[in-house]
């Protein structure tokens, strides 16, 4: 329940709409309460039992508080007085259409009021599943990148789409019910203790152990939902790999694994939801089977009241009170339904909480510095870093001059990445520090620090969308001029303007209509066109072939002009002219110097060189 407390923060800001919804439900459960106790009356004139009432009481407080009236007795009274005047004047059929006639009208406002309190509830509904949907991606773009390699991807994109289905349908469609129908319980209750105190008190008896029942049935729910949740994100977890992973499946005739290995996985999820669906439907016909055995207690208990020697309720108004607690049933029922529905949303709610509740490790100082732009040094200052518990990085220390180009080499797993990713805090240190112009980065604005930065990763990250739209990324001011202008420095100009639709053409989903190289060259020009004084170039030609290669390097080697450069590099082909290179042995920088004094030292460096120039 705190949970589900928690949950509707997301109702604060609807507030207005809120309360419009809770006043119009009132308003037409009193209007059906009204027209449902027309029946009384209706009962009494047609069977000529109706009490006659030949004096009209004055509605006013005085009135109320010198006889000790409450204001229902004497609307109570007046009502009747008003029908004795027309059984008298003009029949009992007048007064059998005046009273079907009224139950017309208030029956009318009833269902007006009905439409205006749903009509409030839809914008509450869908604008907090709308609000939980931006928080969650919100979220996921602030959150560091730390968390991502906790978290299998397809469980994140689950949260976001099913889990969010799931609250949608089972929280916010149960909303309406549960805001609506406790008054409309409460306003009926109200009723029925007008009609018979004694019977009403009966009931009071009854109705909690129907609650107790059906509670204690729900809360297994929210155990399994959360089961099949979790299943769920696995699931799409193993399609996010399949459909990545297609053509290396095929190429090892692995088809057949996979599919056993995703339908063990799916009958697991099936049976699981067969176990939440079949006690989610067990709340529909238990709320009516015990609804039945309450109606027959009252019939029995109303029916002494009746036919016993001190008649305390007459006939009509006995059946009128059935009539009126037969409306109870239903929102009862419906009320009991939500409660399941909500054990089942809320297992999502926590898992979509998780992702909302998640810690950001990189984090701005409310204080921190403006960076208008680079001027001096980027250093490493004893820098030791981890993701979990062994060490990725461990007591480096370097400088990185204006202007310079620096390579970082090293076997695989060494920790260039993780090095070179701690500049643009995509990641912060655990120990030392990074200085950029003599300034901790965790000191800087984080959107001016990453400004001064220009990335161009191994993979080219693309977007499904246009040529000219993926150069422009993240420079909304960009002109026609200037992006094409940045294709030509990246090499890219002559291939996209081959295509069908040339700078407007669409690259596919990740760029897949593009080669290699081409990917490349397009990440190359979004950097061209972004214009900052530092680059980070993370292997940007490893994966390429010759010929991609030669145009990638010589749109490396342009866009490097005048900058400062930070290049991880798999071939040291491509870095002989670096000012300094630095080598990487697990986490540590071992040696650091030019080519030739590289060379010079017959180190690691000479023999990752030399097993290269023998390959």
């Amino acid at each position: 329940m705190k949970r589900f407390v928690y949950l509707l923060r997301y109702i604060v800001p609807y507030w207005l709409q809120a309360v419009l919804h809770t006043v119009f439900s009132f308003l037409s459960v009193v209007f059906s309460l009204f027209s449902l106790t027309m029946v009384i009356p209706f009962l009494g004139i047609l069977f000529n039992t109706q009490e006659k009432v030949y004096q009209s009481l004055p509605l006013s407080f005085e009135f109320m508080r010198q006889e000790g009236l409450g204001l229902l007795t004497i609307l109570k009274n007046n009502f009747f007085y008003y029908i004795t005047q027309l059984i008298d004047n003009k029949g009992s059929i007048y007064a059998l259409i005046f009273v079907s006639g009224l139950v017309v009208v208030t029956s009318l406002f009833k269902t007006g009021f009905k439409y205006l309190a749903l009509h409030n509830m839809a914008t509450i509904r869908n604008g907090v599943v709308r609000d939980i949907r931006n928080a969650l991606y919100n979220k996921s773009v602030d959150l560091p990148l730390a968390y991502y390699s906790n978290e299998r991807k397809g469980d994140i994109i689950s949260r976001m789409t099913n889990d969010v289905m799931v609250v949608e349908w089972s929280i916010m469609s149960s909303l309406e019910m549960i805001l609506s129908d406790p008054i409309t319980i409460i306003v009926y209750m109200i009723g029925l203790v007008v009609i018979s105190p004694h019977l009403t008190l009966f009931v009071f008896i009854l109705l909690p152990v129907s609650a107790f029942i059906i509670g204690r049935i729900g809360k297994s729910l929210k155990t399994s939902a959360a089961r099949g949740q979790k299943r769920m994100g696995e699931i799409l977890s193993m399609m996010d790999e399949t459909l990545g992973g297609l053509r290396v499946i095929k190429a090892f005739n692995s088809e057949e694994r996979l599919k056993k290995r995703f339908f063990d996985l799916n009958n697991i999820y099936t049976r699981i939801m067969i176990k939440i669906y079949r006690r989610q439907y067990l709340a529909t016909p238990l709320s009516e089977f015990l609804g039945t055995v309450v109606v027959v207690f009252i019939m029995w208990y109303g029916g002494t009241l009746v036919l016993g020697e001190q008649t305390t309720l007459s006939p009509e108004n006995f059946i009128g009170y059935l009539v009126v607690f037969s409306q109870i049933i239903n929102p009862a029922k419906s009320f009991s339904t939500a409660w399941y529905n909500v054990q089942k949303g809320m297992a999502s709610a926590e898992r979509i909480d998780e992702i909302l509740e998640a810690e950001n490790t990189v984090v701005e100082k409310p204080d921190a510095l403006s960076v208008t732009g680079f001027n001096e040094s980027i250093e490493f200052k004893n820098v030791g870093f981890r993701y979990e518990d062994d060490w990725v990085l461990k007591d480096i220390n370097l400088k990185i001059e204006k202007g310079k180009t620096v390579a970082i080499v090293g076997q695989s797993g060494a920790g260039k990445s993780t090095l070179v990713d701690l500049i643009p805090r995509f990641y912060d240190t655990v120990e030392g520090e990074v200085l950029v112009d003599g300034v901790s980065v965790k000191d800087c604005k984080i959107r001016d620090l990453r400004n001064l930065m220009g990335v161009v990763s191994q993979e080219a990250i693309l977007f499904n969308d246009s040529f000219s739209n993926n150069i422009a990324f993240g420079s909304d001011n960009a002109t026609k001029e200037q992006i094409i202008m940045a294709a030509e420095v990246a090499n890219a100009h002559d291939f996209i303007i081959n295509t069908p639709e040339g700078y407007e053409t669409n690259i596919g989903d990740r760029g897949n209509k593009l080669s290699g190289g081409q990917r490349q060259r397009i990440s190359i020009a979004r950097a061209v066109l972004k214009n900052p004084p530092v680059m980070i170039l993370d292997e940007a030609t490893s994966s390429l072939d010759t010929e991609s290669e030669r145009l990638v390097q010589e749109a490396i080697t342009n866009l490097m002009k005048n900058r400062t450069s930070v290049i991880i590099a798999h071939r040291l082909s491509t870095v002989v002219n670096a000012d300094m290179i630095c080598v990487m042995h697990e986490g540590r920088i071992v040696e650091q110097g030019t080519h030739q004094e590289l060379m010079h030292k017959n180190g690691i460096y000479t023999r990752l060189h030399n097993m290269q120039m023998f390959s």
